[in-house]
């Protein structure tokens, strides 16, 4: 259920028979924009009311029935407080689906409902990543469990769906022209494949949980039971982290054309996202400090990636003879590189360099957080530049490349114990 309010002057028949009768109601704040209040009258038993806030000093207002004053609540037509709280929100909910143009919500109550709801109210709140999880719940949860009765979900429904979800085709990216979207059968062969895709099941699995969980709070849920039982697939969160080598670097700037190989530096030696580096301007590079803005990021703030000195030539480079308002990163033509237009040029890149797997700008993204790492920088000062808002995440990918006094330890007192013999083969370098 909803969390229930406390309010000594109204929550008891006693309390409220001792206020002072009046016109205005004695209002009480359920949440941000609604309140439920009593209006207790001079002839006898008071009445419940709500009102919600719908701009410039407004309210609307509704009435919601007899006070349990005088006669025991029904739940009907005469409500405690408890009762008429609940009575509160429902009626506010009925109010916002009218606003949007949609119909009373009066069927039963469905995953897809639920979904729906959670929604609306993370976007109230302005959570971030809303509409990401939304594309996600619409492609992989709606689709099988959407219909399905909260009243009617079992633990055996949500476990079964999640099996499938684990094994199912990856998405593709397609064009939004196209019929049908793309996918990708998944290689059971390939256990990293698996792993992602397990992990992938478990994060959607957690945005359905979320919503369940919203559902169960706001008394549409009688049990939570269903899905509290249902666990995610362990030890699928550690991805193998994949980076490049110096030289491995330089082949692949040397196969890019020359617009995009200035974003491939420049991931390199920022650690931004692509998203991040289309959207810098001339005026967001620093040169007496020798840092470079990233005005708006992933997390929504902005952060200073601080540059060494080749980085600091090359947007010195880029920006020179730039109006401040003028994007670093242009294609030939002279316009902005788009969403997703980094993928074709990086996959021509890497098969050109002969990398498998191919690059993506994530691994320029690692590339640049594991050489960091191996050279003994802090994870708080790495997970700065990243833009990460605390070391987890960043200690979960790349605490193991860092030197560490147990390696040191190992290494200077382990004797050689002769099993290897010598040999003038030396490496070259991976291929």
């Amino acid at each position: 259920m909803a969390r229930t309010v406390r309010d000594t002057n109204l929550e008891t028949r006693a309390a409220r028979l001792r206020l002072v009768p009046r016109r205005n109601p004695y209002w009480r704040v359920l949440e941000i924009g609604l309140h439920v209040g009593y209006r207790r009258t001079k002839t006898g038993g008071g009445t419940w009311v709500a009102r919600r806030f719908i701009g410039e000093g407004r309210y609307a207002e509704t009435r919601l029935g007899i006070a349990d004053d005088l006669q025991d609540a029904d739940g009907v037509t005469i409500f405690a407080f408890k009762q008429a709280q609940q009575g509160a929100r429902d009626w506010w909910k009925i109010e916002e689906r009218r606003e949007l143009g949609l119909a009373p919500d009066t069927g039963p109550y469905t995953v897809a409902n639920a979904l729906r709801d959670y929604f609306e109210a993370r976007e109230r709140r302005g959570s971030k990543g809303t509409k990401a999880d939304r594309h996600a719940s619409d492609a992989r949860i709606v689709p099988e469990l959407g219909d399905t009765e909260l009243a009617k979900l079992t633990t055996k429904r949500i476990r079964d769906w999640h099996s499938t979800l684990a094994a199912a085709a990856k998405l593709v990216r397609t064009k939004r022209t196209a019929a049908t979207r793309a996918t990708k059968v998944l290689d059971k062969s390939d256990a990293e494949a698996v792993r992602a895709r397990r992990s992938t099941a478990n994060r959607i699995m957690t945005i359905l949980k979320a919503a369940l969980n919203h559902a169960f709070h706001e008394g549409r849920a009688g049990s939570d039971e269903a899905w509290r039982k249902v666990k995610p697939f362990r030890e699928v969160d550690t991805p193998v982290v994949h980076f490049l080598t110096g030289a491995e670097c330089q082949r692949l700037i040397n196969a890019c054309d020359k617009d995009f190989r200035d974003l491939v530096r420049g991931a390199l030696l920022t650690g931004c996202r692509y998203g991040e580096l289309v959207r810098m301007q001339a005026g967001d590079f620093n040169s007496d400090a020798g840092t470079i803005t990233v005005r708006r990021s992933k997390a929504g703030k902005p952060r200073h990636v601080v540059l060494n000195d080749e980085g600091q030539r090359l947007f010195a480079e880029l920006t020179a003879g730039r109006a401040p308002v003028d994007f670093i990163f242009r294609r030939d033509d002279g316009e902005q590189w788009l969403p997703s237009q980094q993928q074709r040029p990086l996959a021509a890149a890497s098969t050109h360099a002969k990398f498998e797997p191919p690059a993506t700008f994530h691994i320029l993204r690692h590339t640049y957080a594991s050489t960091l790492a191996m050279k003994g920088v802090p994870m708080g000062v790495i997970a700065a530049q990243l833009g990460h808002s605390d070391t987890r995440m960043t200690e979960k990918h790349y605490a193991h490349l860092a030197p560490n006094y147990v390696a040191d330890t190992i290494r200077a007192a382990l004797p050689s114990l002769g099993t290897i013999e010598a040999t003038n083969v030396m490496a070259i370098g991976r291929a």
